[in-house]
């Protein structure tokens, strides 16, 4: 798994075909404030406007050599040593993988070990519950719900907030660690244990 920032030229046609019939999954963009998209050229020209944001600050996931899903860092506040990951979406071939959650792991481990900052949030739609179980998943508390926090393609938003902090991270990378150490999986690839064990 590999985290870059966002080419739009080498980008766009993978990741619409990731992310658009016949191949790809369109309910990604159910919650997300863009997208569905007409085109790969539609997609490259919004692809070309996030390689120039540097916040939010924009990651193409690159699995194998294809690119297969968008990440950010968000609300980016290096003099509180808080920051956002949001904008995550995974592509149809990336979805419930390792992949997946080893990518997670990496936005992660930048936060707390690199960059050394104490918070990290994930929001996300209230309604949206796959991404709600994803924090839970990987390790976020749940601080609540915000309601009417935004509109977002013309519809009320309640914003659920969940974050990691610096105190909880240890434990937490173990965690990740162990799940993704190759030991954990069988010769077929399935997880011996699952995360949420690791995580308790």
């Amino acid at each position: 798994m590999l985290l870059r920032p966002v080419d739009a030229a080498a980008d766009a046609e993978s990741l619409y075909a990731e992310s658009h019939p016949a191949g790809g999954d369109r309910s990604i963009w159910t919650y997300l404030p863009d997208g569905p998209y007409e085109s790969a050229d539609h997609l490259r020209a919004a692809l070309a406007l996030a390689e120039r944001s540097e916040d939010p600050l924009f990651l193409t996931m690159v699995a194998g050599d294809r690119p297969s899903g968008i990440a950010s860092y968000l609300r980016i506040t290096p003099e509180h040593g808080a920051i956002e990951i949001g904008h995550i979406w995974f592509g149809t071939s990336m979805q419930r993988t390792t992949a997946a959650t080893e990518a997670i792991y990496l936005l992660a481990r930048h936060v707390f070990d690199d960059l050394g900052y104490r918070r990290l949030e994930w929001k996300c739609n209230a309604l949206n519950a796959p991404s709600r179980r994803a924090a839970d998943r990987f390790g976020f508390t749940f601080e609540g719900v915000f309601r009417k926090q935004q509109i977002v393609k013309g519809r009320n938003r309640d914003t659920a907030w969940y974050a990691i902090v610096d105190d909880d991270w240890p434990t937490i990378r173990v965690a990740f660690e162990q799940w993704l150490a190759p030991g954990n999986f069988d010769a077929d690839g399935r997880q011996r244990h699952s995360l949420v064990s690791f995580m308790a």
